[in-house]
């Protein structure tokens, strides 16, 4: 199956259509709350409560010795918002810095899942098979009442941030500014703690406890390259996020034994990379450009002054003077003489060369700041 059959089926196939709603909703909402993520420089956060998580799905099934979706995900969000405030109380309350109590919760939290698992599926009962799904994600097992939940999670998730949305911006830029209007700052910051970690134990189904800390960032790093403005940011982040769960699920379904979620996350970073190059205000290409506009106006402004040097010496500005003596000049090639003409700052004739009346002023204008800044 290509991916032009897949996108036909979508409007037929039952599966296929929960699928690809299911993982279109999990990328919006991961963009979106992603975003207050990168902007507040807690992009490993997402990592540290996505392995964080494990250990609560694995207490779960031990407590209720079923595989029930909603049980396992209710046991991996009380461990998950129990492992960011860890975090949160080991920064505070220590000497510590922030990547070490990430780095501290995300092995010791993943490392005791872990065990918990080898445990699990040492047992004799055949049920404990299924829960190692979690680890890498297992988009096929995603259900229309999953898809309804995501759903029902994200529209409450978009009443919280329009809600708060004041509170959460002035939370972002400036902490301190906000507690001096009042602000509750604790409160705040524990909303948007419960509301990322809340993303990232909807997204374990499906892309897994290895991988869902990029889904998270992912579409957030690419939406910050495009944008100063965190409305704008938020919306392109939910965009990147819900086609990377599209288009992620059509390459998966259309190729034979390619796991959804990774897949899902390579697109994500596919829509980063493309961010990073081609963004017209902080793209490596638009980037270097502008800093070759940049040398080549700095070498005809050069020109230009060493040239006023010489006409401002004369009473008549529009004296010719000899193409030569601009040999004497490092910066002087025949191609910026070209560049000045075209501009309309001089005029050549055959070897010689004036300057206009335009260039004049603007030289001289160049000559004063040149002036002002030594």
């Amino acid at each position: 199956m290509d991916l032009q059959e897949y996108f036909k089926l979508i409007f037929s196939d039952y599966t296929l259509r929960t699928i690809t709603i299911g993982t279109a909703i999990l990328g919006a909402i991961c963009g979106m709350l992603g975003s207050f993520a990168v902007l507040r420089k807690q992009s490993l956060l997402g990592d540290a409560i996505s392995h964080a998580s494990l250990p609560g799905i694995a207490i779960a099934f031990l407590i209720t010795g079923t595989k029930d979706t909603y049980i396992l995900l209710l046991g991996a969000l009380i461990s998950g918002l129990i492992g960011a405030f860890w975090i949160r109380g080991i920064v505070k309350n220590t000497h510590l810095k922030t990547d070490t109590a990430l780095g501290l919760i995300l092995s010791v939290f993943f490392g005791f899942g872990m065990l918990l698992l080898t445990f699990i599926q040492k047992q004799p009962n055949a049920n404990q098979s299924g829960l190692d799904k979690f680890l890498f994600g297992q988009a096929a097992t995603l259900l229309i009442n999953d898809v309804w939940f995501m759903a029902i999670v994200t529209g409450v998730c978009l009443i919280i941030l329009f809600l708060f949305w004041k509170e959460f911006k002035i939370l972002l830029f400036d902490a301190d500014y906000a507690k001096t209007l009042g602000f509750n700052i604790k409160a705040i910051d524990m909303l948007i703690t419960t509301f990322i970690v809340l993303a990232i134990v909807l997204g374990l189904q499906t892309v897994g406890v290895v991988l869902m800390s990029a889904m998270l960032l992912a579409p957030a790093a690419a939406a910050r390259q495009w944008t100063n403005k965190l409305s704008i940011m938020v919306i392109l982040a939910a965009i990147f996020g819900a086609f990377s769960g599209v288009i992620g699920t059509g390459i998966s379904a259309s190729q034979s034994n390619l796991s959804t979620g990774p897949v899902i996350v390579l697109v994500a970073a596919i829509f980063v990379v493309f961010s990073f190059i081609f963004s017209p205000s902080r793209g490596l290409l638009f980037r270097q450009i502008r800093l070759l506009k940049n040398r080549r106006d700095l070498k005809l402004h050069k020109t230009l002054s060493f040239m006023f040097d010489i006409v401002k010496t004369h009473e008549d500005k529009s004296h010719p003077h000899a193409v030569k003596i601009l040999n004497n000049f490092q910066g002087y090639t025949r191609n910026t003489l070209k560049k000045l003409e075209e501009r309309d700052y001089i005029n050549v004739n055959g070897k010689m060369w004036s300057m206009t009346e335009k260039g004049f002023q603007f030289a001289g204008n160049l000559y004063n700041q040149n002036l002002k800044n030594e």
